[in-house]
């Protein structure tokens, strides 16, 4: 199934897309999509409801972030050979892990904020998951079992507050508007080949990135057993499992984004996103 949130912001309402791709309400089902919400319980809710039978929404409305208020977004750093191979760097012999602030979470269609005094913008297309069960010292065999589904994520980061400015990333990719997710949630049973999903990134039209998550060093199920041993997972957590070749920074010359611009992003089955940039007016 496809859950999303829709509504104008902070006010959204968790929604199902149909088959006909309408949106029906769920808000006699569940208040929202959260932590309290995103539950292999909650999912069985929704399968046993007469779907169709539910209020339609408007499809011209706003679609928010997928997930609302999760207690972690977590990043994943150099997952795709060929990202790495690109930055001349070695293959990580472990998954790199980064925090995204959660206040950086905006919808698939938002504006996408340049920081101010930034001038080294970046984007990276990526695969996400949400937990939907506490994940704690799990191993790879299980680890399956605690991925409710799957969505598209826009890792927008700010390259010289990433590398340049202290000894971890996390300053970097957390900006305001800086982790649009979405447009919809779809969950892992629908979604049986998610390591080999075809990705792109477009700005102002021009191909950026193009890749597979087939090319991902560590998989879904590694990345979950080991963060799992790094901390608890629980329902409603977040990740990004990092980004094909083609981000600005590696260009000849660079390529960071100003404002202006126009970045469509998008991961197979899990649709698109469509930014306008805009640069920093404080």
């Amino acid at each position: 199934m496809k859950l999303c949130r829709v509504g104008k912001l902070g006010g959204e309402k968790p929604a199902i897309v149909d088959n006909e791709n309408n949106y029906r309400d769920l808000s006699s089902i569940i208040p929202d999509l959260n932590p309290e919400t995103l539950n292999f319980d909650t999912i069985e809710k929704i399968k046993s409801a007469d779907i169709h039978s539910l209020p339609k929404l408007d499809n011209n409305l706003r679609i928010g972030a997928c997930v609302s208020n999760p207690s972690k977004f977590i990043g994943i750093g150099l997952n795709f050979k060929d990202h790495a191979e690109e930055q001349n760097l070695p293959i990580p012999k472990e998954p790199i892990i980064f925090s995204k602030f959660t206040s950086c979470i905006t919808g698939p269609n938002d504006p996408i904020i340049v920081p101010k005094g930034s001038n080294h913008t970046d984007w990276e297309v990526e695969l996400g998951f949400v937990i939907g069960k506490k994940a704690q010292n799990v191993d790879t065999d299980s680890a399956l079992d605690h991925v409710l589904g799957f969505f598209l994520v826009n890792d927008v980061s700010e390259r010289n507050f990433q590398k340049n400015k202290g000894l971890t990333w996390d300053k970097g990719k957390g900006f305001d508007t800086f982790g649009p997710i979405g447009p919809y949630i779809v969950t892992t049973d629908d979604l049986p080949d998610f390591q080999k999903l075809n990705m792109f990134l477009d700005v102002d039209g021009k191909r950026m990135q193009t890749g597979n998550t087939e090319k991902m060093i560590f998989d879904i199920k590694t990345l979950v057993s080991y963060m799992s041993s790094c901390m608890s997972l629980y329902p409603g957590d977040i990740c990004c499992t990092g980004t094909p070749p083609g981000v600005g920074e590696n260009m000849t010359p660079p390529h960071f984004l100003k404002g202006g611009e126009e970045v469509i992003l998008g991961v197979d089955k899990l649709g698109t996103q469509k930014h306008k940039v805009l640069p920093y007016e404080g």
